[in-house]
């Protein structure tokens, strides 16, 4: 399950963000950051130009 999936589904908190950017840092996948993480291009967008606090607020209203 990706980060997004877990979190919506209330298995992790918000915080685990880092966890699994440290993951996808030690990893060989090809898959992007947001791939890997689960999140959708408006998600991505906030997350890069806003914050975390605002990703956080966009996946709490899902």
């Amino acid at each position: 399950m990706t980060f997004k999936e877990k979190y919506l589904a209330g298995e992790i908190e918000f915080e685990a963000i880092d966890d699994f950017i440290e993951e996808w840092n030690n990893s060989s996948t090809t898959e992007t950051l947001a791939q890997f993480l689960g999140l959708n291009e408006e998600e991505e967008d906030i997350w890069i130009e806003e914050s975390d606090e605002a990703l956080k607020e966009l996946l709490d209203r899902r």
